[in-house]
C-alpha cells in the first residue's frame, strides 16, 4: 500500500527535498536500525555456488559465507542517501560489498556500472517515473574517495559527467555497442570493478559478460545483480559449461542473499579473477 498509494501521494503533495528526508528517515526506523538492533543476535549468511579457479575461488567463497546478510553497514547508509536501490528493503547487497571491497575503499581504483536507474517507463529496464539515474554512481563516488567512476546505459538521456564520474551510451544486448563502449580511451586501462545492473535478463547477463570480462583487471571484481532465483539452476549450468574451461583465469560465486523481503531477485554473481 506504502508504494502503490502513499508514496506517489507524499511525492505530489511534497517538495523534493522534503520528500527525501522522509524518505531517507522511513528507511532508517523500518530497516536501519531494526537490523542494527537485530543482526548481532540473528545472523542470516549467503549461499554461494563456486566454479573455476580453485585457487582463487576458495579465498572468495569463504569471504562471502562470513557475511550476516542482515547486518547493516555505512555502504548500506551511504547508498540508500543517494537513492540507490542497493541496501533497501529488498535488496541486501551492500552487505556483500561492503566485505568484498572493505580493503579497496581508498585506492585509486577504476570502477565502472552497467545501468544508471533510466526513469523513463517506455523502457524495460525504466526504475520508474521517479527513478534516480546515476544514484549509485554517486555513491561509489562517495565510498571510494580516491577512484574514477564511469557509468553506462541505453537511455542517452540519463547520461551525465560531474566529478570523477563519466558515462556512455550501451545497448548490451548489440556486441557492437559494448565493442565501442571499451573501444572509449577512458578504458584502455581496464577496470578494477564493473558492476553490471542492466537489462536483469539472462541474455542480457549473458551478453555483456562476454563482451566485457577481458576488460577486468588481474584481481577486480565483476558483479551481476538481481538475478532471479528462478534461473538459478540456469546459471549454474551455464557457469559450469560455459564458463570453468573458457575463463581459467576467474572465480566464479553465484550468491543467494538471504532477505525477509525478497525471494524473487535477490542474488548476486561475483567474479574474481586471478
Amino acid at each position: 500500500m506504502f508504494r502503490d498509494v502513499i508514496k506517489p501521494l507524499l511525492r505530489r503533495s511534497l517538495s523534493p527535498r522534503s520528500y527525501e528526508m522522509l524518505r531517507i528517515a522511513h528507511w532508517y526506523t523500518g530497516y536501519y536500525v531494526p537490523r542494527s538492533i537485530a543482526s548481532p543476535f540473528t545472523k542470516r549468511h549467503p549461499a554461494v555456488h563456486g566454479f573455476g579457479n580453485p585457487g582463487v575461488l576458495g579465498p572468495l567463497v569463504k569471504q562471502i559465507e562470513g557475511v550476516n546478510a542482515l547486518a547493516p553497514t555505512r555502504m548500506c547508509r551511504v547508498m540508500t542517501r543517494h537513492g540507490s536501490d542497493k541496501a533497501k528493503w529488498w535488496h541486501n547487497y551492500t552487505s556483500v560489498y561492503s566485505v568484498l571491497f572493505a580493503e579497496l575503499l581508498q585506492r585509486p581504483l577504476r570502477i565502472f556500472e552497467l545501468g544508471l536507474g533510466t526513469n523513463n517507463p517506455s523502457l524495460v529496464s525504466s526504475m520508474g517515473t521517479y527513478g534516480q539515474p546515476g544514484a549509485s554512481l554517486r555513491g561509489w563516488r562517495e565510498l571510494f574517495p580516491k577512484a574514477l567512476v564511469y557509468g553506462a546505459d541505453i537511455d542517452r538521456d540519463v547520461l551525465f559527467e560531474s566529478e570523477r564520474i563519466k558515462t556512455y551510451y550501451c545497448d548490451q544486448l548489440d556486441q557492437g555497442a559494448i565493442a565501442q563502449l571499451w573501444g572509449e580511451r577512458d578504458f584502455e586501462q581496464g577496470l578494477d570493478v564493473i558492476i553490471e545492473d542492466g537489462l536483469h535478463t539472462f541474455e542480457g547477463n549473458v551478453s555483456f559478460l562476454q563482451g566485457s570480462i577481458g576488460h577486468l583487471r588481474p584481481g577486480g571484481y565483476y558483479v551481476v545483480e538481481d538475478i532471479q532465483s528462478s534461473l538459478i539452476g540456469k546459471w549454474k549450468e551455464f557457469l559450469a559449461r560455459e564458463c570453468v574451461e573458457r575463463y581459467p583465469a576467474l572465480a566464479l560465486a553465484l550468491v543467494e542473499l538471504p532477505n525477509t523481503s525478497n525471494s524473487f531477485d535477490n542474488n548476486l554473481l561475483v567474479i574474481r579473477r586471478g
